[in-house]
């Protein structure tokens, strides 16, 4: 689920040893040091053309390094790198990496429009750097499987359940899928493993001239961030890493950790529900005084005659149960979304889908490649159980008795990974340990984040060892970024002077519930008007 989405989840399989592990990957202990590769050259330029909006003064770079670190000469990969340079260069520190999650998210197209944006606290003192991870665009080769992902990717429509599920076709469905991905990808997918990225960030953090890395990390970008604490101990100087992931979870027992993710999405539309009967203004009418029962009611009615979205012309097409579930679960990543998602509901109830219809067109589906890349990112390193497509018709036919909302995206979508063969054997499994001689990362969990649950973040301290955990009492996906005033210093304070939060620290949320301005109609532009409020 991303970063955009954090998006944050899933796998893989197939081509897996019995044992179920990625050939070459080591669940004891640290990957073997590759090869020495030298510091790559990073010439900076202004981004851009003159076509492309480009904020002032960022700079972009392309880093050119090795496709497989254990063949340093072999084929290559062109990394695409942007900085906002410190705004006090007197009192610079240094460099201050930043990843989005996803698998496959990345920063640099955000640097280039917004420049330091969300950053610009910490941008007095860092120069802010972004690149974007292999296999993800503007880094070349970049992954694009060329399907349409509302009817062909993993969480493609219409979704299936035990009542209706054809599993010759369903499967017929997702050979197709990864069929096509592997066609249109080539060598790459065996080498876009967490690993590997962090083995390009080191290499880009000492070509930025930085004797330890500086890292602020979301979603799986904590993932990142705990396989480069494992695999550089001696390397950072501080580590943030927010909307944490149970990283041994994630990369050992998928499908225990999306599942414990689809439980993080029904108590968020929970939360959700019971905040729109406590302020109907904010949730625009949505339910009255048992929205949670309304949602339920217009999804039944909508499975049984799709709405029309005649407002919305790009893409009239009706509305389905399906769509309105899919949108509700990218609303729920972010609190100050909440506002929207009322609106969205309460047009769909009067009848209208045209903004559930403008969201899917515009958001959930805007950047086409964005779903092969988080599916194939994942699929080259995660373990799954292998060998019996019952494992997952069973967990589909549990998800969907389980999370009556979401079960869309446990179980069935999971056998994508189960016929996956591309692995990466540099893949890192564990342990994920930080020694007491590093720095201590900083780990940040919000109590009913939907797509990081907050257990995660508990259990990633624990197994880090060397570690502090920060928490914020609230909703929604991170915490980083204007949502807590108290997050936001404690997180600079330990950036900057290195200083952690005392031990048991509790922020609380100060993202408001409203009701969007202006409110959605529908079309194109007022859609686009509301998307800027997406970024969680």
């Amino acid at each position: 689920m991303n970063t955009r989405r954090a998006a944050v989840v899933v796998s893989t399989l197939t081509a897996l040893v019995l044992a179920g592990q990625v050939p070459g990957a080591s669940a004891q202990g640290p990957a073997a040091e590759p090869p020495t590769t030298p510091v790559p050259l990073l010439a900076w330029a202004p981004c851009g053309t003159t076509a492309e909006a480009t904020a002032a003064g960022v700079e972009c770079a392309t880093a050119d390094l090795p496709m497989d670190y254990d063949e340093a000469g072999g084929e290559r990969v062109q990394i695409a790198v942007a900085r906002v340079a410190a705004t006090d260069p007197a009192n610079r520190i240094g460099s201050l990496f930043v990843n989005p999650g996803g698998p496959g998210g990345q920063f640099v197209t955000y640097l280039q429009q917004a420049g330091a944006g969300r950053f610009a606290d910490l941008n007095a003192r860092f120069d802010i750097v972004a690149f974007a991870p292999r296999g993800a665009a503007p880094s070349t080769p970049s992954i694009d499987c060329q399907v349409d992902p509302e009817t062909q990717s993993i969480y493609s429509t219409p979704v299936p359940s035990p009542l209706d599920i054809d599993v010759d076709a369903y499967v017929a469905k997702v050979q197709g899928y990864v069929d096509a991905c592997l066609s249109n990808n080539g060598e790459i997918l065996e080498h876009v493993s967490t690993a590997n990225v962090a083995r390009d960030m080191d290499a880009l953090r000492a070509a930025v001239g930085d004797e330890q890395l500086t890292y602020l990390g979301y979603s799986y970008g904590t993932f990142l961030g705990a396989t480069y604490a494992s695999l550089f101990p001696d390397d950072h100087r501080a580590m943030v890493l927010d909307g944490a992931l149970d990283a041994d979870e994630y990369v050992n027992d998928p499908l225990s950790g999306i599942a414990t993710q689809t439980a993080g999405f029904e108590t968020a539309l929970a939360r959700f529900t019971e905040a729109c009967a406590v302020d109907q203004v904010a949730c625009s009418g949505f339910g009255g005084a048992d929205p949670l029962l309304a949602y339920d009611q217009l999804l039944a009615a909508t499975e049984a005659r799709p709405i029309p979205a005649d407002a919305y012309p790009a893409d009239p097409r009706p509305v389905t149960a399906d769509d309105i579930r899919i949108v509700t679960s990218q609303l729920l990543y972010a609190k100050r979304n909440w506002g929207l998602l009322g609106a969205a509901l309460a047009e769909a109830a009067a009848g209208d889908g045209s903004t559930v219809r403008a969201l899917l067109d515009q958001v959930v589906h805007a950047d086409a490649a964005s779903t092969d890349r988080y599916f194939t990112i994942g699929a080259s390193e995660q373990r799954y159980p292998q060998g019996d497509l019952e494992v997952y018709l069973d967990r589909g036919a549990e998800s969907w008795a389980s999370f009556p909302h979401f079960w869309f995206n446990s179980g069935y979508a999971e056998i994508n990974y189960a016929l996956w063969p591309a692995h990466d054997e540099d893949a890192f499994g564990g342990p994920f340990e930080v020694p007491e001689s590093s720095a201590t990362p900083l780990v940040i969990g919000t109590t009913y984040d939907p797509a990081t649950p907050y257990s995660g973040a508990v259990r990633l301290v624990a197994d880090l060892g060397n570690a502090r955990l920060l928490t914020m009492e609230g909703d929604g996906h991170t915490a980083h970024g204007g949502k807590s005033a108290c997050i936001d210093s404690s997180t600079e304070a330990y950036l900057i002077d290195g200083v952690l939060p005392a031990a048991g620290t509790v922020c609380r949320q100060e993202t408001p519930f409203q009701a969007p301005l202006p409110t959605p109609t529908g079309t194109a532009a007022a859609t686009q008007a509301l998307t800027g409020l997406l970024l969680p």
